[in-house]
């Protein structure tokens, strides 16, 4: 019977601190971050299960479907003179509309319409990856979107401009800090993904 009681105990204790955890980490990154480690979880378990197969694409890897959608035309910038008018030395070069540095990572920055998709909105864009409305532009304009990339050959070799169909993955409220981009990119439970996006990136 003690042991019994002991081992609903310890249930219990471990229950309460990972709850903790999510709540913690929901709260300072904003991110739902149940539904993402859940879907995490279960892909990676079910991946497991098959030996000699590799972990998905983040396009494979979870349910988009379960989130809202929207057709937008999405082109590249960067944030050089060609895209911002500013160059290298200027105080506001690289530095978007939300205050935060423009990032090329698993999460990265990109711009939009605000009244469309607020600061910290987060998307997921196929082919690109999760994109983090950070800024905005004079010339963007209902549902329009401007893909970071850190070189002009990028923006031409790997995306240009196309129409694709985004997910809303969180609506955001307005506000982005460095901390928050900076949490996403390193959750644990994405590093899979980020490690293969980083490496296909460098190609």
């Amino acid at each position: 019977m003690d042991i019994f009681k002991n081992w609903i105990k310890r249930a219990a204790m471990t229950i309460l601190f990972i709850m903790a955890l999510l709540a913690t980490f929901q709260s300072i990154s904003g991110v739902n971050a149940h539904a993402l480690i859940s879907q995490f979880a279960s892909v990676i378990s079910s991946s497991e299960n098959v030996s000699g197969t590799t972990s998905p694409t983040l396009e494979d890897a979870f349910d988009w479907s379960k989130y809202p959608k929207q057709t937008v035309t999405a082109t590249g910038y960067t944030a050089g003179f060609e895209s911002t008018g500013k160059r290298q030395g200027h105080p506001e070069y690289g530095i978007t509309y939300s205050g935060v540095k423009v990032k090329r990572d698993l999460f990265s920055t990109v711009a939009a319409d605000l009244n469309v998709f607020p600061i910290g909105t987060i998307l997921f864009i196929p082919g690109y990856g999760y994109g983090v409305v950070a800024d905005k532009g004079g010339a963007i304009k209902g549902n329009e979107l401007d893909l970071y990339y850190e070189t002009v050959e990028d923006v031409y070799n790997k995306w240009g401009k196309k129409k694709v169909e985004v997910y809303v993955v969180q609506k955001g409220n307005g506000k982005l800090t460095e901390q928050q981009l900076q949490a996403w990119n390193e959750d644990k439970t994405l590093q899979v993904f980020r490690q293969r996006y980083i490496s296909s990136e460098k190609r």
